[in-house]
């Protein structure tokens, strides 16, 4: 009986276990929470400053974009006002011809006077990178000519060559801004 006496029930061994149990559980449940709540506050500190940043290069970028746009209209006018400026002073040469040639009877030198204006206007137009190429003789090529009509070939020679051309290709730089008009020999 002195066993007995001394010893606990087991019904209350297992409670005194479980109550044990519930009690770590709430402490690891409470320094969970602790643990969440830190993490909650970093994270939200995060997004915040991901968000400002986020802003900050939308804003950036948006100034950039209108930075550059209004930077390409101004390069479009710098472009034309110098091309209008090469060719005012050919605009003159032309009026002067014009009313030189009212009482003129020699044709010469109105041929003369126009050669040279067309030589002043090619040599103005080459300064800003307009190059005429030439395509008459050669293999016929889709990417810089423009076939206005094929007639037959006089001999095999002529077979996809160009024969004739009704206008000049010319290039700014390595672009065609205009395509040579030709006739090509089939």
């Amino acid at each position: 009986m002195e066993n007995h006496e001394n010893s606990v029930p087991e019904e209350n061994l297992d409670n005194i276990e479980n109550n044990v149990e519930s009690d770590n559980k709430t402490e690891s449940a409470i320094e969970t929470d602790e643990t969440t709540t830190i993490n909650t506050v970093d994270t939200d500190a995060k997004i915040k400053e991901l968000n400002d940043r986020y802003l900050r290069l939308y804003s950036e970028f948006d100034n950039y974009r209108k930075r550059t746009v209004k930077e390409k209209s101004e390069i479009i006018k710098t472009a034309a006002e110098d091309v209008f400026k090469a060719i005012l002073p050919i605009i003159d040469d032309l009026e002067r011809a014009i009313k030189a040639n009212v009482t003129v009877t020699d044709v010469e030198p109105i041929k003369e006077g126009m050669q040279l204006i067309l030589n002043k206007l090619k040599n103005s137009t080459q300064t800003k990178g307009l190059t005429a190429f030439d395509s008459l003789g050669t293999a016929f090529n889709p990417d810089t000519m423009e076939a206005i009509t094929h007639i037959p070939a006089v001999n095999d020679e002529q077979k996809g060559k160009v024969i004739d051309e009704l206008e000049k290709g010319y290039k700014l730089g390595d672009k065609v801004i205009r395509f040579a008009k030709v006739v090509v020999a089939q």
